[in-house]
């Protein structure tokens, strides 16, 4: 009848696990993926994950993503080197239905890789806000050891991810929260994560300037004084006795 019955104590324990383990990979520098492409979700997923700068996909997921890695990053290399081009000016060279052709190819690309430009490696954490819409992102990541994280409703098997968030994942109201809930604990572990990078920044730093501030210092020579000779003492000849007749 469309009635999802769910613990909301259960809820709230499986989303606070699941955003202090966002949280703390986050701290660590570590990269996460949040994966929605239902139309409930992508909309609001877009908009809180380009907020705080996380890697999302939200049109479709891409076969392989994860399992075919090599694939998937040289891809998103052509997408950066194609951009980079576009800025440049390097496609003036060609005729202008060339640099349209090239133009559209990228807009198409971008449209299912934009949200994952940015990303150099494979993700240590997945997060899907639908584990049997997502089935295939979650089954990749088993594979691959990744930690996943996603909102489990009546009709899917909580088991199938390290921590689950049971949660209604149709009503935009359950998204919208949870995306919030989970997107601002990934924040506040980013904002712990560049905060160490600039104190061990401005260490290293410091370490540097006191090491050439040695190098550059004066070497201090120990001059030794010249040892003066000793006054040779006069011998004082005494007068030979004279000898008795």
């Amino acid at each position: 009848d469309g009635i999802h019955i769910i613990d909301l104590a259960k809820t709230k324990e499986g989303l606070e696990n699941a955003a202090k383990t966002l949280q703390e990979a986050a701290a660590a520098g570590q990269d996460i993926l949040f994966v929605g492409t239902k139309r409930q979700a992508k909309t609001i997923l877009k908009e809180q994950a380009t907020r705080i700068g996380a890697h999302f996909l939200t049109e479709r997921w891409i076969g392989g993503f994860l399992t075919n890695w090599d694939t998937i990053h040289k891809n998103l290399e052509k997408i950066r080197k194609m951009e980079e081009e576009e800025k440049s000016g390097a496609w003036k060279k060609f005729p202008k239905h060339e640099q349209l052709k090239l133009s559209r190819y990228l807009g198409r690309t971008k449209m299912v890789y934009g949200g994952v430009i940015s990303l150099y490696d494979v993700p240590k954490v997945l997060v899907v806000l639908d584990i049997r819409k997502e089935k295939a992102a979650v089954e990749e990541a088993k594979i691959r050891g990744i930690v996943t994280i996603g909102i489990v409703d009546t009709n899917a098997d909580p088991t199938q991810v390290d921590f689950p968030i049971p949660a209604n994942d149709d009503a935009v109201g359950s998204i919208t929260f949870i995306t919030n809930y989970l997107t601002r604990a990934y924040e506040e572990g980013r904002k712990q994560f560049d905060v160490t990078r600039e104190k061990e920044a401005q260490e290293m730093e410091k370490k540097k300037k006191e090491a050439e501030k040695k190098a550059e210092a004066p070497k201090k020579v120990v001059e030794e004084k010249p040892v003066e000779p000793k006054a040779e003492e006069s011998k004082t000849e005494k007068p030979a006795k004279a000898k008795k007749a």
